[in-house]
């Protein structure tokens, strides 16, 4: 069954703008990014794949008590990696990706899915948005500060 080219980037950030990023399993490269991931079907609702995913890769429950899941009503569309587009219908070859964030109290837990990332790490937003593979992600992440009112 092929992917929906239709996901989710949620950037996992604290009160502080401490952004959570994870290192990608299936990359041979040094692959930072926030958590991502495609709707499991076509009417999937976007708030609801952005919980799902983060929980997934995370074990973050975005509805948990003092956190705080926002859509930041930004979508990107871009051309999807070659070495992930055999995860797609042949024809496809463009991803439309919804932008979230998601609040979370300092010092939240995380308990990363094996099969997805190999290790996170929390840091200022700046240093995130260097350090992230993708430039939409990046740029997400540039974008925190007014989404938080700072």
């Amino acid at each position: 069954m092929y992917k929906i080219p239709e996901s989710v980037l949620v950037v996992v950030h604290t009160p502080a703008l401490d952004v959570l990023l994870l290192r990608r399993a299936d990359s041979a490269e040094d692959f930072w990014q926030s958590v991502t991931g495609s709707k499991d079907f076509a009417g999937e609702d976007w708030a609801v794949t952005a919980a799902r995913e983060v929980a997934e890769e995370t074990g973050i429950q975005a509805a948990a008590a003092g956190c705080a899941l926002r859509d930041w009503g930004m979508e990107n569309i871009y051309s999807i990696y070659p070495q992930w587009r055999h995860r797609y219908a042949p024809d496809v070859c463009l991803n439309t990706e919804r932008v979230f964030g998601l609040c979370v109290p300092a010092q939240t837990p995380v308990a990363l899915n094996p099969r997805e990332h190999t290790a996170y790490a929390w840091m200022g937003w700046r240093e995130a948005a260097d350090r992230c593979y993708s430039p939409s992600n990046a740029e997400a992440i540039l974008w925190l500060p007014r989404f938080v009112g700072r």
